[in-house]
């Protein structure tokens, strides 16, 4: 019998549910793949039609989380006039604020898939986070008067520093996670410090 595509965005989804939810009950480490089948009503085989490894299953959610905040991003009313380290703030904040719920096991993402040691992935969701995340810098970026956007090295250390704070972010038991705000303003400080020290300087006759 031939699978609609209904059918298959349904056990998609009711995959992504039952692993989230098993992985917040449970652990990452003690959730299975089976128990993951099992809590959404399938059959073990089945759920790697549509994920290979738990961790694909953890960067699909965060996938969409992101996407969902790129979205919350478009739509807040930001100051035109703001400095350049104030909107990629916001932009991150946002993020962090769709992936709370996956913040106590989505640490070994930025050490594998996410990580900018990996020049890129062969992984269609961690792809799509870093394609779409550093597109919206470089238009940022754009947008306060740097006509070529930043380097590929301005780059590589943007992706350096967001990681960082990201790995930092999941542990941080701070009230509200009040240090890591403190770290990702220091980090962005440093890069748009960086981009200033990047502008060519005038031409001397």
């Amino acid at each position: 019998m031939r699978i609609t595509q209904e059918a298959k965005q349904e056990s998609r989804r009711k995959i992504l549910e039952a692993a989230q939810s098993l992985f917040q009950s449970k652990g990452y480490q003690q959730a299975t793949t089976r128990d993951i089948a099992r809590e959404a009503g399938i059959a073990t085989g089945t759920l790697f039609n549509y994920f290979p490894t738990k961790e694909a299953i953890v960067m699909t959610l965060v996938s969409e989380a992101l996407t969902r905040a790129q979205e919350d991003f478009e739509q807040q009313q930001l100051d035109q006039t703001a400095p350049l380290e104030e909107k990629l703030f916001a932009q991150i904040a946002t993020g962090l604020r769709r992936m709370k719920p996956y913040r106590n096991y989505i640490k070994p993402l930025f050490e594998t898939a996410l990580s900018p040691l990996v020049k890129s992935s062969s992984d269609e969701a961690s792809e799509m986070i870093r394609v779409n995340h550093l597109e919206t810098v470089d238009q940022l970026v754009r947008s306060h008067g740097i006509a070529n956007g930043p380097s590929a090295v301005a780059m590589h250390l943007y992706w350096t520093l967001y990681t960082g704070v990201l790995a930092f972010w999941s542990n941080d038991r701070s009230p509200k996670q009040e240090d890591t705000l403190a770290l990702l303003d220091q980090s962005l400080r440093m890069f748009v410090g960086w981009l200033t020290s990047e502008k060519p300087g005038p031409q001397l006759d």
